[in-house]
């Protein structure tokens, strides 16, 4: 069987905890020390992660942040079933078996990237935005949520005047890099768009003239009826568009085929295996 060329990438090791911070709406961010998967992380690969010792069936987990030099990863997730709730529990110092990093990552090529994620499809994005950092490019990062954001949303320093007037809530990780960011949601927020993450990137690539516009890709991660809405923005635009894929894995790792969608392939439909063929498609393929 010819696996991707990513599969080579994935490690296992015995990951320490060295933060875990909780955050309103059951949700939560911790900090792994793991140095081979850190050193190998790019956007939107994901881990898979043992959440207690009783309880063998692993959980993935999109990588949020990765430090080659430090060698730790930052995971986000939302506690919503037995696992999860088991891993919420988890405390500094303990430790976690991490087999990753795994999956295809985005490929960015487009010099004026926009970055769309929605509740638990916001961590690859963020990942995406600090590889971009002193890159040349120019990304613009949208990002969405129907609970409290898991930071604390700030007016952001970084002027965007072709957004919907009072739209300046930004997460100020993303606003001391210096990478331009506007949230949105359906739930009244000051400074945050009342409507959707499609809305306020169709409002931005509208205010692009022709040559910004070809310049322009799309790259998305959340729930599937917002990345069918990006798709569709994207074909409306004429634009590229890669979309990460969240379905329920039990391997990890293209054993079990659980994970699998139909995907538009150069030969008809195919079923491809979200954690090993994905979890990254072109958008085109899998909408």
């Amino acid at each position: 069987m010819n696996h991707p060329s990513h599969r080579g990438s994935i490690c296992l090791e015995d990951a320490r905890i060295l933060e875990h911070r909780a955050y309103p709406g059951d949700q939560h961010i911790i900090r792994l020390d793991a140095p081979r998967c850190a050193a190998k992380a790019h956007p939107g690969q994901f881990v898979h992660i043992t959440v207690d010792p009783q309880r063998p069936m692993r959980r993935p987990i999109s990588i949020m942040r990765a430090s080659a030099d430090e060698g730790w990863i930052d995971l986000l997730y939302k506690q919503v079933g037995k696992g999860t709730k088991l891993l919420a529990a988890r405390t500094t110092g303990e430790y976690l078996s991490c087999l990753g990093p795994i999956g295809k990552a985005f490929e960015i090529r487009e010099q004026r990237p926009l970055l769309i994620g929605g509740g638990g499809g916001m961590p690859p994005m963020i990942f995406a935005a600090e590889s971009l950092k002193g890159s040349g490019h120019n990304p613009l990062v949208i990002l969405g949520s129907e609970v409290p954001f898991p930071f604390t949303p700030r007016p952001s320093e970084i002027l965007l005047p072709d957004m919907p007037d009072g739209v300046i809530a930004t997460m100020p990780l993303l606003d001391d890099w210096n990478i331009p960011c506007r949230l949105a949601s359906q739930q009244a927020m000051p400074g945050i768009h009342l409507g959707y993450v499609t809305d306020l990137a169709r409002h931005w690539l509208q205010s692009l003239d022709d040559s910004a516009q070809q310049e322009s890709g799309l790259y998305a991660c959340g729930p599937h009826p917002m990345l069918e809405a990006v798709v569709n923005l994207a074909k409306e635009f004429g634009l590229p568009v890669q979309v990460s894929l969240e379905e329920f894995m039990a391997c990890g790792v293209g054993g079990c085929a659980g994970c699998s969608v139909e995907v538009e392939t150069d030969t008809g439909p195919a079923m491809q295996r979200v954690c090993v063929d994905g979890p990254v498609f072109d958008g085109y393929r899998v909408f």
